[in-house]
């Protein structure tokens, strides 16, 4: 099966990061544009060339329709801060599972939770989701852990990682859910 990565920093990467309303605002006034400054036949091509904005605009509209409101992600992150360990490893146990992973408890410090769907395995790390900072160490005990069972590593937490970290992370393939990555987890699987 064909994966496609955008790249991070490419215009429509960003667009669909962007309000929805922008990608369409650029396709209607390059559309308006041509039709004002172009004869008319190359203003048509013009035109049909903007379709991609619209179709990046349709997706960013979906995408932030079925997003959590601000407040609503605020409040799932109070709520996982107030948490204890055992609790929070329930909620994560649940919202893993709603997400159609089956879920399998770690004894071990570099991981907590063992997520295996379709084949594909990753080791999840978040006992340490409250921590203020978040250094390289822990992610490399992950990462030698998925080295030695085959795994993928998510590493999960509230505060953002250090930039050396998060340099680190990205090297090593390491996917980092913090901030609201953690509330959305929740949201989706009705937990908190």
């Amino acid at each position: 099966m064909f994966k496609f990565k955008m790249n991070e920093r490419s215009l429509f990467a960003v667009l669909l990061r962007s309000p929805w309303w922008i990608s369409l605002l650029i396709s209607v006034l390059m559309s308006v544009g041509a039709f004002a400054l172009l004869p008319r036949e190359y203003a048509v091509v013009v035109m049909l060339g903007t379709f991609p904005f619209v179709v990046v605009a349709a997706v960013a509209a979906w995408r932030q329709w079925n997003a959590p409101s601000p407040a609503r992600l605020a409040q799932a992150l109070e709520r996982a801060a107030a948490m204890s360990w055992r609790d929070f490893a329930l909620a994560m146990e649940q919202a893993w599972q709603h997400q159609g992973f089956s879920v399998t408890r770690l004894e071990g410090l570099a991981a907590d939770f063992r997520l295996e769907r379709q084949g594909q395995v990753s080791l999840l790390s978040c006992r340490r989701w409250k921590a203020a900072s978040h250094g390289v160490e822990i992610l490399r005990e992950l990462r030698a852990a998925c080295e030695q069972q085959g795994a993928q590593g998510i590493y999960l937490c509230l505060a953002p990682v250090s930039d050396v970290a998060e340099a680190y992370a990205k090297a090593s393939g390491l996917r980092l859910i913090h901030g609201d990555g953690v509330a959305v987890v929740l949201l989706q699987a009705g937990t908190p």
